[in-house]
């Protein structure tokens, strides 16, 4: 082994300090300054399209973008606004840190891990000096343009609460379903007859109404029916249950009792509804009970009669709430 290989190696020290030109140069101290105001107002600004966009944006507005295609407006500039304004709240600390903030070398030596009162004495008078340094006090165009994207930042998760309320009072008991109203098939938004119906026939139906193009999500979502057709005698219903339905057919709420997931799949040798999502499954002959699965209700079960013409018509509103359970829910 060589005696160059046996030496000590050498501490290499501090490079030579580079002074920023910001540190001795006050027009571009100012102008640094005013960069750093620009990116925490442009992180503002993003707050400012994450609250419009929350508010003012509908929620069945969908825009175009080239290779992205039809986007969901609101989520679009809800995710943009909120990245805009925390990017720029960070850039512009990174900027302000790198700029205008001491950077002054500190070589802090090893110590015992608890420091004497001293240094402990010490320490406190550097976060002190080390705070002035930083110059928030001075530079109140950094100060007050930071306080302004952090504060609007602080209030935008406040925003959300609004989806709290307004509470929703009876609304969720209450459909589009009512006496006279006529079931029409979902797609085509056209009445029935108890003709058109095969034994072991389902259709998709809704409530006619009169500009069908401007149903609602909600609506749709709660007033969603199906109707079977079985045969009279193989119904097993009391008497009243059993008043509800017409020469075999019977109307049920297609949104499930669990989870509000759409009933869609009929069993025509079992006659059994089957939800997709969990696997409950609905007995149609018994009135849409539970036979397997988590759901803990049958499927409410709507009142059906014809009208003068022969169509298919609800002869009465539901007896209880669709889909699945919530607080105020009676049944």
């Amino acid at each position: 082994m060589s005696n160059k290989e046996l030496e000590p190696l050498q501490d290499p020290g501090l490079p030579a300090h580079a002074h920023r030109k910001a540190d001795h140069d006050e027009a571009a101290a100012n102008r640094a300054e005013r960069q750093v105001a620009i990116l925490f107002l442009l992180s503002a600004l993003g707050t400012v399209l994450f609250i419009y966009s929350y508010i003012f944006i509908e929620n069945n507005l969908y825009i175009y973008i080239p290779i992205l295609g039809n986007q969901h407006a609101q989520q679009l500039f809800l995710g943009l606004g909120f990245a805009i304004a925390l990017f720029f709240i960070g850039a512009g600390a990174v900027h302000w840190a790198k700029t205008l903030m001491s950077d002054t070398e500190v070589i802090a030596e090893r110590h015992e891990m608890r420091s004497s009162d001293e240094d402990r004495a010490a320490f406190i008078a550097t976060v002190k000096e080390e705070a002035g340094a930083v110059g928030l006090g001075r530079r109140s165009l950094i100060k007050r343009s930071l306080a302004l994207s952090l504060g609007l930042v602080g209030i935008s998760p406040l925003l959300l609460l609004r989806d709290l309320g307004p509470l929703p009072e009876d609304a969720l008991n209450k459909t589009t379903w009512d006496e006279g109203v006529h079931l029409v098939t979902d797609p085509g938004n056209r009445r029935l007859r108890p003709e058109d119906l095969e034994v072991g026939a389902v259709a998709h139906v809704l409530p006619e109404i009169e500009h069908p193009e401007h149903r609602s999500l909600n609506s749709i979502a709660k007033d969603a029916l199906l109707l079977i057709r079985i045969r009279p005698e193989e119904f097993r219903l009391d008497a009243e249950k059993l008043s509800w339905t017409y020469q075999g057919i019977i109307a049920f709420s297609k949104i499930c009792s669990h989870m509000g997931c759409a009933v869609a799949l009929y069993e025509q040798t079992t006659k059994h509804l089957l939800c997709p999502c969990h696997q409950s499954t609905f007995d149609v002959p018994t009135g849409a009970k539970v036979i397997f699965g988590p759901s803990a209700r049958p499927l409410p079960q709507l009142a059906i009669k014809v009208d003068e013409e022969g169509y298919l018509v609800a002869a009465a509103p539901f007896n209880q709430a669709v889909g699945p359970s919530f607080w105020e829910r009676k049944k």
